[in-house]
């Protein structure tokens, strides 16, 4: 059976013309705007690192937010399959990018927080990441390692 492909369309607008191009380095803004159908926009810049806007998201930034929410998605998938009640998830995940001719991420270490329904789950739950790192397509993509560090809270029953 042939893997289903499944095709993904957005658009990038650049809104950070100042009036004179890119007539230098310093003369234009890195605003722009991320637009997808049906969707509220996003507003887009660079790294302040690199003449952005600290208040708009930055690619790196997505980047990170793609591969923590894939990895969420199919660990909540793969908990609600066996049987184990999340009850909240949140993760605080982090990358290292190196500059250079050839800049690129170096890693991403996701940390989840997660607190269970049973407490008696955890060691289940804690090797249902390990499936959901192999199961994630955004992981699956990316050329540099992506590690998962999991917390779990009491819940308090």
């Amino acid at each position: 059976m042939a893997a289903r492909q499944h095709h993904y369309r957005v658009t990038v607008r650049w809104t950070g013309n100042r009036g004179e191009g890119t007539s230098s380095y310093k003369a234009y803004g890195r605003d722009g705007e991320l637009q997808a159908e049906g969707r509220e926009p996003i507003a887009l810049s660079a790294d302040p690192a690199f003449r952005g806007d600290n208040s708009r998201w930055n690619p790196e930034q997505l980047l990170l937010a793609s591969v923590s929410a894939c990895h969420k998605l199919w660990y909540l998938h793969l908990c609600a399959d066996a049987g184990i009640v999340v009850e909240e998830y949140q993760d605080e995940a982090e990358g290292t990018m190196v500059e250079g001719v050839k800049g690129h991420f170096t890693g991403i270490i996701l940390k989840p927080r997660i607190r269970l329904q049973n407490d008696q789950d955890r060691d289940r739950a804690a090797q249902l990441h390990h499936a959901a790192h192999d199961a994630c397509f955004i992981a699956n993509s990316v050329n540099f390692p992506v590690g998962c560090q999991p917390e779990f809270v009491a819940s308090g029953r």
